[in-house]
């Protein structure tokens, strides 16, 4: 089943039929005019130093990210990221007490009413004043920081001692890491608390990739991690896709990407979901834009034709 982001977050009547791959709320649909709500993705809320919520179109509602990289250092240099690297603040340590105390603090805010009181939250739909996930996310690859497990652990016992055991865990993350015994053991906590890995792909050839992502780190690493992941639990493949130089990914660039999902799910990888969007938020590179609702559509029929993989579009 393929949906567009219209059928996931609209305030009007949903569709017969349409269903939220992630949740068993009905799927809902937002007009061609997105609210900035939904365009403005700040890692920083008041004076938390490592959460931040945000109203996430892919989640359905709130998400409340939680920031393992505020210095801002990433091992990928992606071309569309909005993270602006050209002046690093230096090396911060999250602080696992003032974390603790601002997951609650953001939790409260939402179950409130607080939150969408305030100036950026106050024309969130109504359909969306739900908290949805806490997300592993911010300015750089979550799975670098150095204590990446005991964070894990850290996020599951909030959301226990909150009573929102039927929220997600989600890391959403560049999959350079997982080779790494210490992620590996994070991956582990995720996944005994009912947890979500959304692992990003977005090219099919390692010209491509190197194109995109602007890194050291050699795509074979990326598919490899992927596929040793997806056998131990399924995994949300995102993947987002634009212009480069007012140029599209060419064709034989998307046939090739198909071809890696294929290889994953034949080395016995298990593949729940896949996630096809492009920019929403202005990028930090100025030759970088966004695809159409129409081209993305395109390449998430050719990717379900081609693999047999369920896909959602994101315009």
């Amino acid at each position: 089943m393929r949906r567009t982001e219209r059928e996931r977050d609209s305030e009007i009547r949903p569709p017969l039929g349409a269903i939220d791959p992630f949740h068993s709320s009905p799927a809902m649909s937002v007009p061609g005019h997105l609210p900035t709500v939904f365009t403005r993705h700040e890692r920083t809320f008041g004076d938390f130093r490592f959460v931040y919520p945000v109203v996430s179109r892919r989640a359905g509602g709130v998400s409340i990210g939680v920031n393992l990289n505020p210095d801002k250092i990433c091992n990928f240099d992606c071309v569309y990221c909005q993270v602006d690297r050209r002046e690093l603040p230096g090396r911060v340590f999250v602080e696992l007490d003032r974390l603790r105390d601002e997951l609650h603090e953001a939790i409260r805010l939402v179950r409130q009413g607080e939150l969408f009181s305030t100036e950026k939250f106050a024309e969130t739909p109504l359909p969306l004043r739900r908290l949805r996930d806490i997300a592993f996310s911010g300015d750089g690859e979550p799975t670098t920081f150095t204590n990446f497990e005991q964070i894990c652990q850290l996020a599951a016992d909030v959301r226990h001692s909150e009573g929102l055991d039927d929220i997600k865990l989600v890391l959403i993350t560049n999959a350079s890491m997982f080779h790494r015994p210490g992620v590996q053991r994070g991956l582990a906590i995720l996944d005994a608390h009912g947890g979500e890995i959304w692992a990003k792909l977005d090219a099919g050839t390692e010209e491509y990739f190197q194109r995109v992502a602007r890194t050291s780190i050699p795509f074979q690493r990326i598919l490899d991690n992927i596929t040793e992941a997806a056998r131990v639990r399924p995994l949300v493949i995102q993947s987002l896709f634009m212009r480069l130089n007012e140029q599209a990914p060419p064709p034989e660039e998307i046939v090739a990407y198909c071809e890696r999902l294929k290889e994953i799910v034949q080395a016995g990888g298990r593949i729940k979901l896949v996630q096809i969007y492009s920019v929403a938020r202005p990028p930090a590179e100025s030759f970088v834009s966004a695809l159409s609702a129409q081209e993305l559509e395109a390449i998430a029929a050719q990717v379900h034709s081609s693999t047999g993989l369920t896909t959602a579009v994101y315009p």
